[in-house]
């Protein structure tokens, strides 16, 4: 399962009177970041004229002094942060992607994964359409063009398009006069609103509105088109077209609660922070520990760390310092890429662990990678037992809706028992939050989960796809393995 999976950030600003939108798109990437670090790309709106700069690199390395303009002319912009998960990084593949068709220009900027856009991408081939990357992104835009030749509006160009994508998607479309967000019908990706003066602004996460100070308004709901438009300069209007309405539960990626979202963002009415004090909580009540300390690996295990202490009474102390200037391990392209980061990122403070028991917290296991190393590093600081405990249930299959997990083969926990991963992290004691309480991180009943990569019961058919002499066969929603 070679094909392309993103998590990325994305930003969009309509503003009425004369606003900077450059520097607030600027500001809100930096409060992305953590969604992406291969790349980014601002997209401004001049007065109908759609122009973009963009490239490999963090935020502060793409736009400097002289490539971020300050032009008041500009009202309307979107912005994106990517991080690629199998190939490398390729400025092809930063968004925004820029458009032009005989109907005008359009920019795009995408969050999540088809599952259907191998054969959308073929189909569009066949009918003469000339691809100049591989992610989905360009699948998309294709398709919002060639509909837009046959529809009245780029909205309903859009709900057209709605109707043949399948999977997760959160998507900002900026037309010369509009600023549209979508998100797919499952939910599974984040977009928010918010408002901004007598202006809008949509984003992954609301911490991104705090950086501009937008305040938010609530989120886009799964199915759900919102269009910011503008008639000849007059007051923007927000008009919502829900395009799709499940009877089911929402499926928001439960990830999105356990690690890539920052802990002060609140998405689909959740408080990332809560949810994250509340999986330590049931972390301590499902696995409890005799321990002298509690210590959480940063940055996504803090808050969980927070809550087994609370739930337990065992003392919470600050376990390891973390090197600010290095990336997210889990993100890393590669392996090698990976263990390389891990070395230098952490390092633990030996007053706090030497001679103790002590309980670590992760946000997960995924590979193993990053728990190996840091449990060496404990033991080489002088702790006397190490007790890990995972802030999320136990990975064992795929994921097809834009995590970085491509394969069943490539996971800890699928590979290993119990008894063998307890040996191989050299840890005395192992324990992973349930698949239930997953469901309880939201006091929110009417919030559903995606937890596939946890239980294999996939909200969506994913795709059929071939891997290592295995077919991976989907019958109603669970997997299921069958030798070629």
């Amino acid at each position: 399962m070679g094909s392309l999976h993103e998590e990325c950030g994305i930003f969009g600003i309509y503003s009425q009177k004369s606003e900077d939108v450059a520097s607030l798109s600027y500001y809100a990437l930096y409060a992305l970041q953590h969604r992406g670090q291969e790349g980014c790309g601002i997209a401004l709106n001049e007065r109908g004229v759609i122009t973009c700069h963009k490239d490999k690199g963090l935020v502060n390395e793409v736009f400097k002094a002289d490539t971020l303009p300050s032009n008041e002319a500009c009202r309307m912009a979107i912005a994106h942060v990517r991080y690629g998960t199998t190939d490398v990084a390729s400025r092809t593949k930063v968004q925004p992607l820029v458009i032009t068709h005989q109907n005008g220009s359009m920019a795009l900027a995408h969050n999540g994964s088809l599952t259907n856009g191998s054969q959308l991408r073929e189909k569009l081939e066949l009918s003469g359409s000339i691809f100049h990357t591989t992610g989905d992104p360009e699948v998309i835009a294709y398709l919002i063009t060639r509909n837009r030749l046959c529809c009245p509006s780029i909205e309903v160009a859009i709900e057209k398009t709605m109707e043949e994508i399948k999977g997760a998607y959160s998507l900002l479309v900026m037309s010369p006069s509009k600023l549209i967000a979508i998100r797919d019908p499952w939910g599974f990706r984040p977009l928010c609103i918010g408002k901004l003066g007598d202006g809008y602004v949509f984003a992954s996460e609301s911490c991104s509105f705090d950086a501009v100070g937008a305040e938010f308004i609530r989120d886009v709901e799964p199915g759900e088109i919102v269009v910011v438009d503008t008639h000849q300069g007059s007051e923007p209007t927000l008009v919502s077209i829900r395009t799709f309405c499940n009877t089911q539960s929402s499926a928001l990626c439960v990830f999105e609660l356990l690690y890539f979202a920052r802990p002060d963002s609140i998405i689909d009415t959740i408080s990332i922070h809560q949810a994250r004090l509340r999986a330590g909580a049931f972390l301590a009540l499902e696995h409890p520990a005799q321990a002298d300390v509690v210590i959480g690996v940063p940055d996504s295990g803090i808050d969980a760390a927070i809550g087994y202490s609370r739930q337990s009474g065992i003392p919470y102390g600050i376990g390891f310092i973390k090197n600010r200037y290095i990336g997210r391990t889990f993100i890393q392209p590669g392996q090698s890429s990976r263990e390389d980061h891990v070395r230098i990122k952490l390092n633990p403070i030996a007053a706090t662990v030497r001679g103790k028991r002590v309980v670590l917290i992760d946000d997960s296991i995924v590979r193993g990678t990053t728990s190996k190393r840091i449990v060496r590093l404990l033991r080489e600081a002088g702790a006397k037992e190490v007790h890990l405990r995972s802030a999320s249930p136990k990975f064992l299959y795929p994921c097809y809706f834009g995590t970085d997990i491509n394969s069943s083969e490539d996971l800890f926990a699928y590979k290993h028992d119990d008894e063998t991963m307890l040996s191989l992290l050299d840890v005395d004691s192992l324990g992973f939050l349930s698949s239930e309480n997953v469901n309880r991180l939201s006091d929110h009943p009417s919030i559903g989960f995606c937890s596939a990569c946890f239980t294999g019961k996939y909200p969506c058919s994913p795709p059929q796809c071939k891997s290592k002499g295995k077919y991976m066969q989907f019958i109603g929603g669970e997997s299921t393995h069958d030798t070629e």
